[in-house]
C-alpha cells in the first residue's frame, strides 16, 4: 500500500503524514506514506490525500503550479478509481465552485459550492475553530465504528454545499447545519482534520485505508 500526501504549499503535510503512519501501524497495516509534488508518485499510489489550509483560490492555484499533477489526480481518481481523501480545504476543492474571494472553479468530482459559513447563534464565532459532534447521514466504510456523536476538530470559515444531498454522509451543527463529510464511488472529504482529533480522526483514517470502493 502506497499513500501519497500531496504537497502544494498548502497545510502542515509532516502532522498528516505522521497520523497516517500511525493509523497504519495501529491497524497492522503495511503501507509508505510519501509526500509528494511528483505526478509519477500519485500514478504509483494506492491512496491519494489531498490535504489544505487557507483560502479556496490560493490552494487551487498551489494545485496548478504542479506539472501535470491534476492531469494525474483525474486519471488516478477518476479513471483508475483509487481512494481519495480530501481534507478540510482539500474536500473544498472536490466542488465545483469556491466562493471565497470571488468565484473560482474547482475540480468539479462533487456538484456544488463552498459557501461562507450561516450561524444563526450569535454568540457562535466564525471561523467554527474547535471540537464538534458528528451526525451520521447514512452509513459507510468510512465511518465503520465510529460512534455517533464523535467529537473531531474543526477550522473554517467556508463549508461545501452539495446539490444532490445523497453525497452527504456526516454533518455537525454549528448554529446551523454543516456538512462534516462528503463523498461518492472512491472519494471521501472530510471538512474537520482528523490528524488533529486524536483517537477518533486515527480510527477514521485507518478505515480509509482499508476502504476497497
Amino acid at each position: 500500500m502506497n499513500v501519497a500526501v500531496i504537497d502544494y504549499g498548502s497545510g502542515n503535510l509532516r502532522s498528516a503524514a505522521k497520523a497516517f503512519e500511525r493509523a497504519s501501524s495501529m491497524a497492522d497495516l503495511e503501507s509508505k506514506v510519501i509526500v509528494t509534488s511528483q505526478a509519477s508518485d500519485l500514478s504509483a499510489a494506492s491512496h491519494i490525500v489531498l490535504p489544505g489550509v487557507g483560502a479556496f483560490a490560493d490552494c487551487k492555484k498551489g494545485l496548478e503550479s504542479l506539472d501535470g499533477v491534476i492531469e494525474a489526480l483525474e486519471r488516478a481518481v477518476i479513471k483508475d478509481a483509487k481512494p481519495f481523501l480530501g481534507i478540510c480545504v482539500g474536500m473544498q476543492l472536490m466542488a465545483s465552485t469556491g466562493l471565497e474571494y470571488g468565484r473560482h472553479d474547482g475540480l468539479g468530482w462533487i456538484d456544488g459550492e463552498v459557501a461562507p459559513l450561516q450561524c444563526s447563534d450569535q454568540t457562535l464565532k466564525i471561523p467554527h475553530m474547535g471540537w464538534n459532534e458528528l451526525m451520521f447521514s447514512t452509513s459507510h466504510p468510512f465511518l465503520n465504528g465510529i460512534v455517533q456523536g464523535s467529537h473531531v476538530y474543526f477550522v473554517h470559515s467556508y463549508g461545501v454545499v452539495p446539490k444532490d444531498e445523497s453525497h452527504v454522509l456526516a454533518r455537525v451543527n454549528y448554529g446551523g447545519v454543516i456538512n462534516a463529510v462528503i463523498g461518492r464511488d472512491n472519494m471521501i472529504g472530510v471538512q474537520f482534520h482528523p490528524e488533529k482529533s486524536q483517537a477518533v480522526g486515527l480510527h477514521l483514517i485507518s478505515n480509509f485505508l482499508k476502504w476497497r470502493p
